[in-house]
């Protein structure tokens, strides 16, 4: 990616816009969708839309799209493209009044190739001007002051077809130390999603070597996510059906193979690729990343639409859960905070930082804590069951339902079990009766 704005001082309001433009907008945020690998060309009047730009250009969501900047608005665009041929998109901004703006979009008509698109950027809020615009075949048209994420919503709306099966969400979830129990918080998270709003759910393993997804299943897949990292390019919805093993109606595991004997050679892109084409296929994409930090894993951890960090209450969980939150905030500017978990909270015999002074060293509040809970996860790991599977009634229980509905911003539900038939609910009789004879 590519980004040519020159660099300038920002004022405060420039500061508000960009760092809180998109943030006070929950739907804007998720309406905000990946934008495809194309090039997007902007010429801007004021440095205010040029840093906007810049912004944006930098979030994840464009991280596959070539961006370029310019100064001089219509004017220049004219100029330019009379001797460059046109890219899949073009910004400009101009203050002009409607007719001379209209005149110029005319002449820039004149050298625009067929498929470029057009998004206009303006002062005035005229639907006279909205209707000629687009009669003229303009995209968009948007009324300053524009914010990135309202910048990159628009453009996301231009390439994201509306009509098509919306792109899944990715969860990543990571521990702040190893054996936290970031992969069984994310297992039993996945099973309440897919369990409480009855939609396909792919737990995607990528601790190749060490992973417990199947496990945790019960399970024992002969293929897995590694064949589809291996080549990536092969990967499509016929060989992801194949690679796929299915726990349930709407849970399917992307298993790690967990054997040593082999290396993993992984690229940043291969995982890109691969869960492009996952979540393509389910509309909720959990990612079990294992504890070692790796140009890949970094690379999936920002790409992710929220990220999930367990942690449990002592000193170098904090110093790591801080340092992993630093950086997402560092590096995804226009995102939500990552969730937060203190996982095995109240261990007999063992000192643990208060929560709440857990919290205000990191600066954000968990959305679950989680008792210590020997009996209940040891006998779920073993047997190869969800946490609600051994004991519905348990307090995790309860946490991972919570957190699977806090992640997808909808309201805590509860599964209806289907009420006992006339002959289930005499059933013990019967079978009292039929010892008697």
């Amino acid at each position: 990616m590519s980004n040519n704005a020159q660099s300038a001082v920002l004022t405060p309001e420039d500061d508000e816009l960009l760092e809180h433009g998109g943030q006070d907008d929950g739907a804007a945020t998720s309406r905000a969708r990946p934008i495809p690998r194309i090039s997007i060309q902007a010429f801007c009047e004021d440095q205010r839309l040029a840093n906007v730009l810049q912004h944006a250009a930098e979030d994840r969501r464009l991280s596959k799209a070539h961006v370029s900047v310019h100064m001089g608005g219509a004017s220049a665009a004219v100029a330019h493209y009379q001797e460059s041929p046109t890219p899949n998109l073009i910004v400009i901004e101009s203050s002009l009044p409607r007719m001379e703006m209209l005149a110029e979009l005319d002449h820039l008509a004149e050298s625009c190739d067929a498929g470029t698109k057009v998004l206009m950027v303006g002062r005035e809020n005229d639907v006279v001007l909205y209707r000629e615009l687009l009669k003229r075949g303009v995209s968009e048209y948007l009324v300053s002051p524009v914010s990135p994420m309202q910048m990159m919503e628009t453009i996301s709306g231009l390439y994201n077809n509306p009509d098509s099966d919306p792109v899944g969400h990715i969860y990543a979830f990571i521990g702040a130390k190893g054996g936290v129990g970031s992969s069984t918080i994310c297992h039993n998270v996945s099973w309440a999603l897919s369990e409480l709003l009855r939609s396909n759910v792919v737990i995607a393993d990528l601790d190749l070597a060490f992973g417990t997804t199947g496990l945790d299943f019960n399970q024992d897949p002969v293929q897995g996510i590694a064949d589809a990292l291996a080549t990536p390019e092969r990967l499509d919805e016929v060989l992801l059906d194949r690679l796929l093993t299915k726990c349930s109606d709407q849970l399917s595991i992307f298993a790690a193979p967990v054997v040593l004997d082999r290396d993993y050679d992984v690229t940043p892109e291969s995982c890109e690729m691969v869960l492009d084409v996952v979540r393509q296929s389910v509309p909720y994409v959990t990612v079990d990343l294992p504890h070692s930090w790796t140009n890949w894993s970094k690379r999936v951890l920002l790409q992710a639409d929220e990220v999930i960090i367990t942690a449990e209450p002592d000193l170098a969980n904090l110093r790591n859960a801080k340092n992993i939150i630093d950086l997402l905030k560092s590096a995804r500017k226009n995102d939500s905070q990552p969730r937060l978990i203190i996982n095995r909270v109240n261990m007999p015999k063992r000192p643990e930082i208060p929560i709440k002074e857990f919290e205000t060293n990191l600066g954000l509040k968990a959305m679950a804590v989680i008792d210590f809970d020997i009996e209940s996860f040891g006998q779920a790991a073993n047997n190869g069951q969800m946490i609600e599977e051994v004991n519905a009634k348990s307090a995790a229980a309860q946490a991972f339902r919570s957190i699977a509905m806090a992640v997808t911003n909808r309201r805590d539900m509860k599964v209806e079990k289907p009420k006992p038939s006339a002959a289930s609910a005499l059933q013990p009789l019967f079978d009292k009766l039929r010892m008697k004879r």
